[in-house]
């Protein structure tokens, strides 16, 4: 007996000793391995390819200098901040071992009068004063040759966008050259300077450029043209355009022949404009929308049509908005638009996967020939055309009356081809000039000889149904945090709108590395659910609206015939009859219809709770099964021993 508990104490001792040997030689020969395992669906903290294509193409060395403040401090922003700093150090050791040698790694730790605080001032990383009083820095230096480029402080609110910015600043030092690209506006998206009456009232800031305008600066050289331009630079590649209301044909003209020698167009029309500076500054809570804009001239030229007095309404991509009395109200005609409407086949769009269309128009028509056009996104068939007025004053009609279409109507599109152009006769004569000289001969001849008939090669024009998906209000969430404001993307809208650029005119690598900061996972299942329940119910609301509203008119016309003189006040038997008739069929109706929205509301609320409850319930459940599952296959086995 005492031989086998020897034994068995032997057979513990060297098992464990082995163990701990087997432990320490797995640690040595996987220490020295910097792989990470990456268990998010849309693999988030794993590089791109398009970060591993930029690394790749890499011909010279480039120096990557990691400044982060490795103090002693245990304060709560410090831990959260030295936690987040972890993250970077294992990205970019990612970074390193992906460049296969090009990317050299330096770290220093900025400590007070070091020399390694003196070279993060040179190199512009800047420390961030803690509520503490204590001075963090977390910071990146990216040079190449004399090139430079500084992340000044790492904000962890911003992890998501992390490899993107680095890998932006590693071809920014690559190509230092930036691009030009031209934007044409008549909307303050360069920012607006103060109003001197509005200055008197207290107010001491201007407008600020749109978020859209300063993350394109970064990347570009961005130039502003004029909405009366005659000619576009020809240094500028790809020209911007953002609601061209009311825009002229000389500046069409202009437009034209900047596609004719093989400049790029993204423009961004509207139906129904909410970015309007003529209108209230309170978009989202229904006021008085804006005129729409167009290209008219040009988009015949291409076989397209765009109706300026239609916005596109869709029941699965429907959006709920704080309406009148701080009420939430859907808004069919304001669309957030998943996976199921972007195409996946375009290297703009592959990656995007929530999109937000404010009022949107649509393209309707065939491309002229020799143009391809490739929707980039669409409506679901469950949608409608509808009045653009009335979608932004009350989208609660639009879904009493919706008919669905059946059709999937191209919010954004590319034409691809040789384009012809819109102007045969050339430059189209300035009104201004021909009131100064009506009795000016015009030289047809000459002016159709100046201009450019037809692009030499192929070129590409994407067009947008809506402008104000590139606005602040719409694309970015202002948030305060310990580290000073900061702007949250709502959306990938902006995203979207710097991936067709980079398409256009950069590095399409970094398409692939941006589109991956933002991401949306819609209860679809949920939304379809939930536009049964409202189909089911709409019917029988709007039979007893349509019955209210008969005998509220009834009613009224029963009032109207009442006996003149003296008896004008005095209703007959039979008229009091029939007022308390339908006095009483309009209450019952009332109540009707209340009780209806109300088992509406209950059903979509019940779904809701079903799936938020199943979702709690779910796991913590399968868990304590599964323990059952096996205590039961213990107890039989002990049992049978």
């Amino acid at each position: 007996m005492k031989k086998n508990s020897f034994e068995t104490l032997l057979y513990s001792v060297g098992g464990v000793a082995a163990m701990v040997v087997i432990l320490i030689a797995f640690n040595a020969l996987t220490g020295t391995v910097k792989q990470r395992v990456d268990l998010t669906r849309e693999k988030a903290y794993t590089l791109s390819d398009g970060t591993r294509t930029i690394l790749q193409k890499l011909d010279a060395p480039v120096k990557l200098r990691f400044y982060y403040s490795r103090s002693d401090s245990g304060t709560p922003n410090t831990v959260f901040l030295k936690t987040y700093a972890q993250h970077v150090e294992d990205l970019l050791a990612e970074f390193k071992q992906a460049s296969k040698g090009r990317i050299i790694l330096e770290q220093f730790d900025p400590k007070p009068d070091s020399d390694a605080e003196d070279s993060a001032g040179l190199d512009g990383v800047e420390g961030q004063m803690l509520p503490s009083g204590e001075k963090f820095y977390l910071g990146i230096a990216v040079s190449r040759l004399d090139s430079k480029e500084t992340l000044a402080f790492l904000d962890p609110n911003r992890e998501r966008l992390l490899e993107y910015e680095l890998a932006r600043a590693i071809t920014r030092v690559v190509t230092p050259e930036k691009p030009v690209v031209g934007i044409m506006s008549p909307l303050p998206i360069f920012g607006q300077p103060m109003n001197p009456m509005m200055m008197r009232m207290g107010q001491q800031q201007g407008q600020e450029p749109w978020t859209f305008v300063k993350e394109m600066k970064a990347d570009y050289t961005v130039r502003q043209i004029e909405m009366t331009a005659d000619k576009i630079d020809p240094e500028v590649k790809l020209l911007i355009v953002i609601h061209p209301k009311e825009i002229t044909e000389t500046a069409q003209f202009a437009i034209d022949q900047f596609i004719m020698r093989g400049g790029k167009l993204v423009a961004f029309l509207d139906a129904t404009s909410l970015s309007d500076s003529s209108r209230s500054q309170n978009p989202m809570m229904g006021q008085m929308p804006g005129g729409g804009s167009n290209l008219e001239k040009l988009l015949k030229a291409w076989g397209l049509t765009f109706d300026t007095g239609k916005v596109a309404a869709d029941l699965n991509y429907k959006m709920r908005l704080m309406g009148r009395n701080n009420q939430p109200t859907d808004a069919p005609a304001f669309l957030s638009i998943t996976a199921d409407g972007i195409n996946k086949d375009d290297v703009a769009t592959s990656q995007i996967d929530n999109i937000w269309i404010p009022f949107g128009g649509v393209f309707t028509g065939t491309p002229a020939a020799g143009l391809k056009q490739t929707v980039l996104l669409k409506t679901t068939a469950d949608s409608q055309l509808v009045d653009g007025m009335m979608a932004t004053m009350a989208g609660e009609n639009i879904i009493k009356e919706f008919k669905k279409s059946g059709t999937q109507y191209a919010l954004a599109v590319e034409l691809k081809g040789k384009f012809k152009t819109a102007f045969p006769d050339g430059k189209p004569a300035d009104a201004k000039d021909d009131k100064k000289d009506p009795t000016k001969p015009a030289d047809d001849k000459a002016k159709a000889g100046d201009s450019l008939k037809e692009t030499k090669n192929d070129n590409v024009v994407v067009l947008f149904g809506d402008a104000d998906m590139l606005a602040d209000q719409f694309t970015i969430r202002q948030m305060n945090t310990p580290f000073g404001a900061i702007a949250q993307p709502m959306n990938a809208n902006l995203n979207l709108a710097q991936n067709l650029v980079d398409q256009l005119t950069g590095d399409a690598n970094l398409i692939g590395v941006r589109s991956r900061t933002t991401l949306n996972r819609p209860f679809t299942r949920i939304k379809a659910m939930q536009t049964e329940a409202a189909e089911r119910y709409q019917s029988k609301i709007k039979e007893l609206e349509e019955s209210l509203q008969e005998a509220q008119q009834k009613l009224s016309e029963l009032q109207r015939t009442k006996e003149q003189g003296q008896q004008r006040f005095i209703l007959s038997p039979e008229q009091a009859a029939e007022v308390e008739k339908f006095k009483k069929k309009k209450a019952d109706v009332s109540v009707q219809l209340k009780a209806e929205r109300k088992k509406l509301a209950h059903d979509i609320d019940s779904l809701e709770n079903t799936i938020k409850w199943g979702n709690i319930i779910a796991m913590p459940a399968l868990v304590a099964l599964s323990g059952l599952c096996l205590a039961g296959i213990k107890r039989k086995r002990t049992s049978a021993k």
